[in-house]
């Protein structure tokens, strides 16, 4: 699954590390957000929808989860588009 920031929001990633379900060592996805609420959420819906995860489970991964704001120069620059 791919997502795509949208110009002017700001944008906040979701490591979650899911090795210890996988067995596969460092094994982490990252899902993106508007909000910190909404990366939690977005995380939560992919590890019910993708892994199949329990409450319980994702409580336990949301605990060693890290939620950052990405910086601006991570986001989309339009500028660029319009000097074409």
């Amino acid at each position: 699954m791919v997502q795509q920031p949208r110009q002017d929001e700001p944008v906040y990633s979701c490591v979650i590390p899911v090795d210890s379900m996988t067995g596969y060592t460092d094994e982490e996805v990252i899902v993106f957000g508007t909000s910190i609420e909404d990366a939690k959420h977005q995380a939560e819906q992919l590890l019910i929808n993708q892994y199949g995860c329990n409450s319980h489970q994702i409580t336990q991964l949301m605990q060693v989860a890290t939620i950052e704001l990405l910086a601006s120069w991570c986001s989309p620059d339009r500028s660029d588009e319009r000097e074409l």
